[in-house]
């Protein structure tokens, strides 16, 4: 049965789907069925896979709302053993048009019941909110990532962010785990950067991934030509970072 780890900041920009891609591509190198959940409406993850999302796609929003089953959602990828359930434009809606629907936090997670014996893995993206998609991925989670930009309002909003946590630990997801925080976009140059990753370990006694993800050109380049870093560029910084991170998770193994 699928590990299935949400990747959360409600803050945008600090690289949680690059997170979600990457270690994906490099759980799927590792010989890992890898299933990618594109739980945010902008579709990045799904771009960023080579994905065209139209008006057609069958994708989560459909999922969601029972029109169709997550096996006949899923897509290939361009990297062997990763595949991807695909945001397409009416995901947006969700959060207003879900909203008085019985056990609306738990449809992600009913949804996934048939298919989670595919996978070794289900890492779902999150959008960069605390919202009704955001809830459904910590109820279908057994552990949390969550990406921390190394920069100075890093730890903005962290607070609000375990509080909901703990909110779904206590009232929908008892099993729910923080597997850890990961550093992004850190600059070794800088004390800024040092002092982020200082605070990170005070905030996360134990639970922050010793690999640390550098501001790494490569990694920005990547997804706009819709491939994962260990396809553009293998040899980069941030290729041997996530292949690291991916070693990580992997100890973690349920």
């Amino acid at each position: 049965m699928a590990q299935i780890i949400a990747l959360v900041n409600q803050k945008g920009g600090v690289g949680k789907t690059t997170t979600a891609l990457n270690l994906g591509a490099y759980l799927a190198e590792s010989q890992k069925y890898v299933l990618i959940i594109d739980a945010d409406p902008q579709g990045n993850a799904t771009s960023g896979l080579g994905v065209k999302a139209t008006s057609e796609t069958h994708g989560l929003y459909e999922v969601l709302s029972g029109q169709v089953k997550a096996r006949d959602a899923v897509q290939p990828t361009q990297v062997e053993n990763l595949q991807v359930l695909p945001s397409t434009p009416a995901l947006a809606a969700a959060n207003v048009e879900l909203v008085n629907v019985e056990g609306r936090e738990s449809l992600l997670r009913e949804s996934l019941l048939e298919i989670r014996n595919n996978f070794d893995y289900i890492l779902i993206d999150c959008p960069p909110s605390l919202g009704l998609l955001t809830i459904n991925g910590l109820v279908t989670a057994d552990d949390v990532v969550i990406p921390v930009q190394s920069e100075y309002y890093a730890l903005e909003g962290l607070g609000q962010l375990l509080e909901t946590i703990q909110l779904v630990q206590h009232n929908l997801n008892k099993e729910l785990r923080i597997m850890g925080a990961v550093v992004t976009m850190h600059d070794r140059r800088t004390k800024l950067s040092a002092q982020v990753l200082k605070e990170m370990n005070r905030h996360f006694p134990n639970r922050v991934f010793d690999s640390v993800i550098p501001r790494n050109i490569k990694l920005s380049e990547a997804p706009s030509h819709g491939q994962t870093i260990r396809q553009y560029e293998p040899w980069s910084k941030g290729a041997k970072a996530y292949r690291r991170l991916a070693e990580e998770v992997l100890k973690n193994e349920n």
